[in-house]
């Protein structure tokens, strides 16, 4: 009894006999009856992607409240709400709600990814139905349908082939093979991998040349596109370092403030003896200084600073924390294929009977010239064989250059193209030579013969036939090599057979691919070509090595992601060989070692987490192995960036730390499942956008050391107020006022300042290195002590004077605003002195930021009515000269501690 076609898994049709495949489907080359189809599409449903479940917009924004930093910030608002200061809750809870709009915006990326896979499946489809020919919507085919495909088609359905002629497909979008795939209907092996599977037409490819005929054997989720689908959606969206740092920071402050205001409280009270109420309100004040309220916005700050900068340099971020997670990329998995690659085949070299020839310039540009033995040609049409060989080249092809916008573009198959665009470079209008000698008969390229020929007739009555193929199939049909490319049979010599199979070798040695070139005269009244017509008696014309030439950028890309301590790794669909030869041009690390599909199919996730951080280049792999691959990387503990352009990089380019896609040549679906999209489709803007990724994380640091300490020295205040029995330094709106306006403005200014000097030289960041290390729990608490004292200080000197309460507390807040400013001037630079001219001068944010808050600051001291709700006094200019020394004097420490920490590490060293 038949299987049902829905049982069978589409990767076991390419090896079952066409008719097997026809029995078991129930099914034959004039395909279903209209009855059978409807049936068959009721039991298995319409040839499209399942419908992603999506939760709706209410929900969504509801859950961007659900970070524990989001949390912070309500409580801080509920906090000053409670206090009676409705226009600060009012400030923080519109920073709550600007995160959740963010977050809420970037929601959905997966089902956007689904969405762009769907949208590849072809609208129609021309099927056989009853045995007649007619166009359905590819939604209604169903296994069993007899699929016609020409070029130009997507195909709408996985088909298994029952007739193909000179069929070629373009599967890069799955496999990442730049060359179209020649389609045969013969079985292949039950294990060959996609990319060899050439008894079968997958969902989503292109048609680029030749006819075919196929039975459908997989529809919507079924097909490989379908299985890629699935892959998505079981993929874990990842969290980046930051947050995942940012979170333990925000769990320790908050654990630290719990902890803090339960201990002193209960000292307050059951120590000191105050009263409850009184006491709990200091609590309450000591919670909302200690506080960091402005955190969440100076990440949000940074990260959209960062996102500006990546898109001035073509590097589209489209979620901020992803902007930290290239900061600490130690892994970047590339494809080769239009990424490290032009996606463009390119003539690099020819040989003939005179010799060896290299050919200039890159991808699909006309532009480019000739060079022997380094010597450049200055007319190619002069050199008889390496005219003849390009003429050849023209007339046997099916492609077309066309100029597109400022650029070029091929029509038809890309190694076609690449000849074309060689017969311009030495100086042949192929539209003209075509015309001049039009084809009159064809031979398809197949894979049982591994050629192609055409007959072609000039104006004058004469007939020749030109062919190129597989090197060592038409060197078996030579019989002579002329001394002259257009020279007459008779006239050349016997190749010979050990030279030219040494030159194929040498060729395929450099990952090339080679084809064959030759003629031969015909009778003039020939008009049919047979395939006796060319099993011998063939004159060879030459060699031509063909690549997909790396990007001069991504070359240099590679050299600096090896300076900064970041591994490349190359993983494509191609051939080893040919990958091999692309790595080596590329300078990655290793090279030679190349880890195929088939033999990551043979180990474990276990022995793969062993094996593959070690290897460089991964070829003839699947999306289940890039995301494999991934997997393995980040489970070795490294920070994986992946760069993709196709539908088969989709599921690794979601689960990688950072997903990188092509803007450009990518598809949509590798565009939806990435964090990031290159604008230029330029591997080299991935170098500056880790850069970039490397300087938001250094401001942020500078940012935090900025932040932690200020509230530690507002919080250690309140606390020695408290258990010294003695009037608050600072009230809590006076603490508001300076977090809120001084804090936040300040730390601003960090996320503006340039990449430190060396940011691509250092190793990326131990993936484990937490927020929470020594140097920050050190620094942090030794500006708050000298917070302390300096507001402590001043304020208790001020009252010693004779001064107000109110007066006393106008300098403490001004003296904590002032030392603000000369800690920022500080902490701008963490591993260098800040007292030289350049870190005094700083930047134009900076200067900007300082101008603004000295601004605010007068208006609140001297304001009336500022200094009514706030409760502060005049400051006079004695006062003002303390405050200006106090910030002075922290500034000197600082340096001195920078100056000392310096030494240490150098003796240590």
């Amino acid at each position: 009894m038949p299987r049902d076609p829905s049982t069978v898994p589409a990767r076991c049709w390419h090896g079952i006999d066409p008719s097997a495949v026809c029995s078991e489907l129930r099914t034959g080359a004039d395909g279903l009856s209209e009855r059978e189809a409807a049936d068959r599409l009721r039991t298995c449903g319409a040839n499209a992607m399942p419908a992603a479940s999506v939760r709706g917009p209410l929900r969504r924004f509801l859950s961007q409240f659900g970070s524990l930093l989001i949390r912070i910030l309500l409580a801080a608002s509920a906090v000053t709400a409670a206090l009676g200061h409705w226009t600060d809750a009012v400030v923080v809870l519109l920073v709550c709600v600007l995160n959740a709009g963010i977050g809420f915006l970037q929601e959905g990326r997966a089902e956007r990814a689904l969405d762009a896979i769907r949208g590849m499946l072809a609208p129609q489809a021309t099927v056989l139905r009853d045995g007649r020919r007619r166009a359905v919507p590819a939604a209604g085919l169903v296994p069993g349908d007899a699929v016609l495909i020409e070029p130009g088609d997507r195909v709408p359905a996985d088909l298994r082939l029952l007739r193909a002629r000179g069929l070629r497909i373009d599967e890069a979008a799955l496999t990442g093979e730049s060359v179209a795939a020649a389609k045969s209907v013969e079985s292949v092996a039950l294990d060959s991998p996609l990319g060899d599977q050439a008894s079968m037409a997958f969902s989503g490819t292109l048609v680029v040349a030749g006819q075919g005929l196929g039975v459908v054997v997989a529809t919507g989720a079924g097909t490989q596109i379908g299985r890629i689908t699935s892959l998505l959606a079981s993929v874990r969206t990842l969290t980046t370092p930051l947050l995942e740092k940012v979170g333990t920071l925000a769990r320790w402050v908050t654990g630290s403030v719990l902890a803090g205001a339960v201990l002193v409280f209960a000292l307050g009270v059951l120590v000191r003896g105050h009263e409850a109420a009184g006491t709990l309100m200091a609590v309450v004040s000591l919670a909302v200084a200690a506080i960091p309220e402005g955190l969440p916005t100076i990440l949000t700050v940074s990260l959209a600073v960062g996102v500006t900068r990546m898109a001035k340099r073509q590097a589209i971020i489209r979620r901020l924390p992803a902007v930290e997670a290239l900061g600490s990329v130690s892994i970047v998995c590339s494809d080769k294929t239009g990424t490290l690659t032009r996606n463009e085949m390119t003539v690099k070299a020819l040989a003939t009977a005179s010799g060896l020839y290299e050919v200039d310039g890159a991808g699909y540009s006309p532009r480019g010239g000739f060079r022997q033995d380094g010597r450049p040609l200055a007319d190619p049409g002069e050199v008889p064989d390496l005219d003849g060989i390009a003429r050849a080249a023209v007339l046997c092809n099916d492609a077309c250059l066309r100029r597109d916008g400022g650029g070029w573009r091929i029509e038809g198959d890309p190694m076609e193209g690449a000849l074309v665009v060689l017969g311009c470079k030495a100086g042949i209008d192929p539209d003209e030579l075509r015309r001049l000698f039009p084809r009159t008969d064809i031979i398809p390229f197949e894979p049982e013969h591994r050629f192609m020929a055409t007959l072609h007739h000039g104006h004058d009555g004469t007939a020749f036939v030109c062919v190129k193929g597989a090197p060592e199939q038409v060197l078996a049909m030579c019989e002579r090599q002329p001394r002259d490319g257009r020279a007459e049979l008779g006239d050349g010599t016997a190749p010979d057979a050990a030279l030219w199979r040494s030159r194929v070798v040498g060729m395929a040695s450099r990952g090339w691919r080679v084809l064959a070139i030759a003629w031969k005269p015909m009778p003039a009244g020939r008009l049919l070509l047979r395939f006796d017509d060319v099993e011998g008696g063939l004159s060879l014309l030459g060699l031509l090595g063909i690549a997909d030439p790396p990007r001069d950028e991504a070359v240099a890309a590679v050299a600096r992601c090896r300076s900064a301590g970041i591994r490349v790794k190359m993983i494509t669909g191609d051939h080893a060989d040919t990958a091999r030869a692309i790595a080596r041009d590329l300078g990655l690390a290793n090279p030679q070692d190349v880890l195929t599909g088939s033999d990551i199919d043979r180990l474990s996730d276990e022995a793969l987490r062993r094996t593959a951080p070690n290897v460089d280049v991964f070829a003839r792999t699947s999306p289940e192995h890039k995301l494999r691959l991934v997997r393995a990387f980040q489970a070795d503990g490294s920070v994986v960036a992946m760069t993709g352009d196709g539908v088969n990089d989709a599921p690794a380019l979601k689960q990688a730390d950072v997903g990188i896609a092509m803007g450009r040549k990518g598809t949509e679906a590798a565009k939806e499942a990435a964090l990031m999209v290159l604008a230029d489709d330029n591997f080299a803007s991935i170098v500056a956008a880790i850069q970039e990724g490397r300087t938001v994380y250094d401001n942020l640091m500078k940012a935090i050391l900025f932040l932690l300490p200020i509230n530690g020295g507002e919080s250690l205040g309140i606390v020695a107020a408290i258990l010294l029995d003695t009037t608050l330094p600072i009230t809590p709106v006076q603490i508001l006022w300076v977090n809120m306006v001084s804090s936040i403005g300040l730390s601003m200014a960090l996320a503006f300042e340039p990449p430190e000097a060396g940011a691509m030289t250092r190793p990326p960041r131990p993936p484990g290195e937490p927020i929470l290390s020594g140097f920050l729990v050190w620094r942090t608490v030794l500006v708050s002590l000298l917070f302390l004292l300096g507001i402590f200080g001043t304020f208790h000197w001020t009252l010693d004077r004779g001064a107000s309460l109110a007066e006393a507390r106008a300098v403490a807040v001004n003296t904590l605003v002032c030392m603000e400013v000369f800690y920022l001037f500080s902490v701008r630079y963490l591993r260098v002195p800040s007292f030289t001219a350049i870190g005094l001068r700083g930047t134009p944010h900076v200067l900007a930021a300082v101008g603004a808050v000295v601004t605010l600051q007068l208006i609140f001291t001297h304001a009336p009515i500022m200094q009514r709700f706030f409760g502060i006094g005049t400051v006079g200019i004695d006062d003002g000269v303390a405050i200006l020394a106090t910030g002075a004097a922290l500034f000197a420490v600082l340096e001195l501690e920078k100056f000392v920490r310096r030494a240490l590490f150098r003796r240590r060293d």
